[in-house]
């Protein structure tokens, strides 16, 4: 359940919203808010603050509220998770609340400055569609970080090098996407496909102030690995699966069409017959076909779905 104490989100134009995920970062708040509140006076930056505390168990709701009035910011929405459902999650209910034209993704941990956000802002005022941070400098989990970015560079063709980093983009970026869960992550990728315009700027990433990271482990590692796989399926071949399912359909008919020669230069020729290579001969014409005929039902969904995001689309305009 998402709940808010705030209207709806407004009708509102060149303004930027700052979408804070929150999970048990209520130490963090009152920093958070009060460097907020500087550095929006200091660029005179007309922002709105979304904060979505997802599922936290810690008073980060409450503690954001009362620190959010002793800052001094006005135009401030509060939203919140019964439970936690990841990043992703509350990224798109922050979103969904927020008036602005430029969304800005922020974490609550302080490990970027709020001043960096002004920049973001005039590189998207620049014409660019995506905006994303450079991490500088010394930092944890930066040998992990570099192999996945380096890996996403070199299958996504991305022309920026780091995805998973502070960001900024236009509202309708977001719109175009559909996020699955932990898919934040390849937000970039995702809408370099769609053919947004992606930009770059270096910014400094800090130490955390308060509490513990919830991005470690393991676990975290295999599902970043297993999403890469599922996005790269989904931007090459989910709009065109028969070049998947028929290409290796194709192949398999012609290992079966061969075989089957070899088979029969053995039988004929030689006169020697071999059962085992029959068998063989009927496992790959069968598979291949199956697959030829898979990839042809996946080419319908795959037009259905195209005509149903178009749709959705055209309903969100």
């Amino acid at each position: 359940m998402t709940t808010s104490d705030v209207a709806p989100a407004r009708s509102t134009s060149n303004k930027v919203s700052v979408l804070i995920p929150a999970f048990n970062e209520a130490e963090n708040m009152p920093e958070l808010f009060a460097e907020l509140a500087s550095a929006c006076r200091a660029h005179d930056l007309d922002a709105e603050i979304v904060l979505v505390d997802d599922g936290s168990t810690d008073g980060t709701l409450e503690a954001a509220r009362r620190a959010a009035g002793e800052a001094g910011l006005q135009d401030v929405r509060f939203l919140r998770h019964g439970s936690n459902r990841g990043k992703t999650e509350a990224l798109l209910t922050g979103a969904r609340s927020a008036s602005g034209e430029y969304l800005v993704v922020f974490d609550a941990d302080l490990q970027h400055s709020p001043e960096e956000i002004a920049r973001f802002v005039d590189v998207l005022d620049d014409g660019f569609d995506v905006v994303t941070g450079r991490k500088i400098g010394r930092y944890q989990k930066r040998f992990v970080s570099s192999v996945y970015n380096l890996l996403s560079r070199l299958i996504f063709r991305v022309p920026v090098h780091d995805l998973n980093s502070m960001k900024a983009f236009r509202r309708e970026v977001l719109l175009d996407l559909e996020l699955r869960d932990d898919w934040h992550r390849y937000l970039v990728v995702l809408a370099h496909a769609r053919g947004f315009r992606l930009g770059e700027i270096d910014i400094r990433l800090f130490p955390r102030r308060h509490g513990v990271s919830k991005y470690t482990g393991r676990r975290r590692v295999l599902v970043g690995t297993l999403d890469l796989l599922a996005v790269w399926f989904q931007v090459v071949f989910g709009r065109k699966p028969l070049l998947f399912f028929g290409m290796s359909g194709v192949v398999l008919l012609g290992l079966g069409a061969l075989t089957g020669g070899v088979a029969l230069y053995l039988r004929f020729v030689l006169e020697r017959g071999y059962r085992p290579l029959l068998t063989l001969v009927m496992l790959l014409v069968l598979v291949g076909l199956l697959l030829f005929i898979l990839g042809f039902l996946a080419e319908l969904i795959a037009g259905l779905r195209s005509d149903v995001d178009a749709l959705r689309r055209d309903l969100r305009k």
